[in-house]
């Protein structure tokens, strides 16, 4: 609970601060207060039987581990003396405290039967094996953390008592959130002191007089009334003050007849709990009571900063794989599976945050050592590529000596700065693929040739048709392929009509088919063509390739066909007029040269069917 009305009195000092305002921190955690608010997320029975507390937890702690935040978790001890009689009387709210109970109060120990008790021990077991060491109070946890705070062995402390300032904390987070990428809220001593000008004196006089843990108030005066006589004597001088005078001032107060709504509505709050434990209703004899709730807050039992317990809190635990996924398998029900896929990326971002530290460290001393010559090695082996999570840039990445663990997501700036290395790399990587990926993609420039344009057209000719039947020319109609051969044949015409007399050859079909032979000689100032025929031409230890070309849009259909066994060679022609001038226009066969420059746009059978070609075209060659 902490002092009646203080966290509404410092709401304007209240910051809603990022998640990873707490990176490479180390933060004190009130372990009760904690347990506290997850059960009260869900109070159903069946929550309670699912440990639903103890998942939050663990969702919590992995969340900080990642961010490299150093936890400690702090427990309550005995309840103070001074306590004794707001606790029993918050156990049971109708009893009424015996004399002797009001004089002479005790410290009470907790019950370690409790319900609470065993969540306590659960939490500790659970934080154990997440590394986390736990520091067990002497009386309350809250104290224990403000001193640790105090003494700058953390940063700040979670806790929701709003006592902890009382105690001399500094720093103080009061909530926590993982969602909507993470906030918390935060209160600091600087911004109290500066906003509101109340120091810790002043804070305890407030307690004193609102009512708390250690007191129950004073009768008649709300927190703005209290603010105002506390600030109007000042920090310095308002302890010595409120120890001489006890509650006399408030008889000045009562007379008064300037009262704030504000105060007439904390009047009936103050005034349905007020008692003084000795049963007068007079405040001027309280200045005992007033003597010890100052001692309670000023010098509170705690581990001093120098006692062993302390030391031992502040070394660094490695978390426990084996003993995690027991607990969660125990606990969850997870597999060991499930469970290193929740904590081993949040741990190898913390090692990851600690070699960011240590080469920011080295460079802030003028020591700029390379990735592979720092003393300890980068976990993070290669980036992958980029992502987004959560609207935030990061890189899948890959670990290395991460045993579990082989890629995860890192946000952008963190690599950045631990490794900016391996950033480079990956761009090397990404800048060579897209070219090479250019290059594929881009067909390469053929000579501009009319034989360059032929044999471009071929090619993709030949590609097509290899498409369309792979190695099963017999079950394609031929005339679709003949079509498609005389329309290249034309376009060719077309394009280089200043070579009339060249012969062309083109198409091709695969060598496992064993049907016909046929090569064209085309020549379009005659009115026949010559057809030679083989069945299968072997040549050099290789099967021939063969060659359709059909002119049936150039040459009537009356024209003679001459059918010439490849095999043999070509028989002689008896002199005639008609025969003469058909030897003088069959002079050559001009073979299309596949470019070599282009094997590489095709597969190794595309290249084997190209060198086949070319090999039985120059072999036909030869022969006329």
């Amino acid at each position: 609970m902490g002092v009646k009305n203080l966290w509404d009195i410092l709401e304007s000092c209240k910051k809603t601060l990022p998640l990873h305002h707490l990176q490479n921190k180390r933060v004190c955690i009130d372990l009760s207060c904690w347990i506290v608010q997850l059960a009260n997320v869900n109070k159903s029975h069946c929550a309670m039987k699912e440990k639903l507390y103890l998942r939050g937890l663990f969702h919590r702690v992995r969340a900080l581990i990642a961010l490299n935040c150093s936890l400690i978790f702090v427990t309550d001890g005995a309840i103070p003396a001074i306590k004794s009689s707001t606790y029993r009387r918050r156990l049971n709210p109708g009893n009424v405290l015996t004399q002797d109970e009001a004089i002479k109060p005790s410290s009470i120990r907790r019950n370690a039967g409790s319900e609470f008790s065993r969540m306590i021990k659960e939490a500790k077991v659970l934080g154990n094996a997440l590394g986390i060491p736990c520091l067990d109070g002497i009386e309350e946890g809250e104290a224990q953390c403000a001193l640790l705070n105090s003494e700058s062995f953390c940063d700040g402390c979670f806790t929701s008592d709003s006592d902890a300032f009382l105690f001399g904390a500094r720093t103080v987070y009061r909530d926590i959130c993982l969602g909507d990428g993470g906030y918390l809220v935060c209160y600091e001593m600087d911004d109290i002191e500066r906003k509101l000008g109340l120091g810790r004196n002043s804070l305890i006089t407030l307690a004193v007089i609102l009512g708390g843990d250690y007191s129950e108030g004073v009768y008649g005066l709300g927190r703005e009334s209290a603010c105002q006589i506390v600030k109007s004597i000042g920090d310095s001088a308002v302890l010595q003050w409120i120890a001489s005078e006890g509650f006399s001032f408030v008889k000045k107060k009562k007379g008064s007849k300037r009262r704030t709504e504000d105060d007439k509505c904390n009047d009936r709050e103050n005034a349905a709990e007020y008692k003084n434990p000795n049963g007068s209703k007079c405040p001027s004899q309280m200045k005992s009571q007033v003597l010890q709730v100052l001692d309670a807050y000023l010098r509170p039992k705690c581990h001093s900063a120098d006692s062993d317990a302390v030391q031992r809190i502040l070394a660094l635990y490695p978390y426990s794989s084996s003993q995690l996924q027991q607990i969660c398998t125990e606990i969850f029900g997870w597999p060991p599976e499930k469970t290193d896929e929740y904590i081993l990326p949040k741990i190898a971002e913390r090692e990851l945050r600690r070699f960011a530290n240590l080469r920011s460290t080295a460079s802030q001393l003028g020591v700029q050592l390379p990735l592979d010559e720092m003393p300890i090695k980068c976990p993070l082996s290669r980036i992958i590529k980029p992502r987004k999570a959560q609207g935030v840039d990061c890189f899948e990445v890959s670990w290395e000596e991460m045993d579990g663990l082989e890629t995860s997501l890192l946000p952008a700036d963190l690599v950045q700065r631990a490794c900016p290395e391996r950033i480079l790399e990956f761009q090397e990587r990404r800048a060579q693929g897209k070219k090479r990926n250019t290059n594929r993609s881009r067909p390469r420039k053929l000579e501009k040739t009319p034989l360059g344009q032929i044999d471009q057209k071929l090619q993709h000719l030949l590609l097509e048709i290899d498409r369309e039947r792979p190695r099963k020319l017999e079950k394609t109609p031929l005339g679709q392929i003949d079509q498609k051969l005389q329309h290249l044949l034309l376009e060719i015409d077309r394009e280089n009509s200043t070579t009339d007399n060249t012969t062309f050859l083109c198409g091709a079909v695969s060598e496992d088919d064993e049907s016909i032979t046929q090569i064209q000689l085309v020549d379009p100032g005659m009115q026949s063509r010559d057809t030679w025929n083989s069945n299968s031409i072997k040549k050099g230890g290789f099967t021939s390739r063969s060659a359709i070309c059909q002119e049936s849009d150039i040459l009537p259909a009356s024209s003679k066909e001459e059918v010439i066994d490849l095999t043999s060679p070509p028989p002689l022609r008896h002199a005639s007029g008609n025969s003469k001038h058909r030897e003088d226009n069959i002079q050559r066969i001009d073979v299309i040269e596949l470019s070599d420059s282009e094997n590489d746009m095709f597969s190794p059978e595309h290249i084997r069917r190209a060198r086949e070609l070319r090999m039985f075209i120059a072999g036909i060659k030869g022969n006329t």
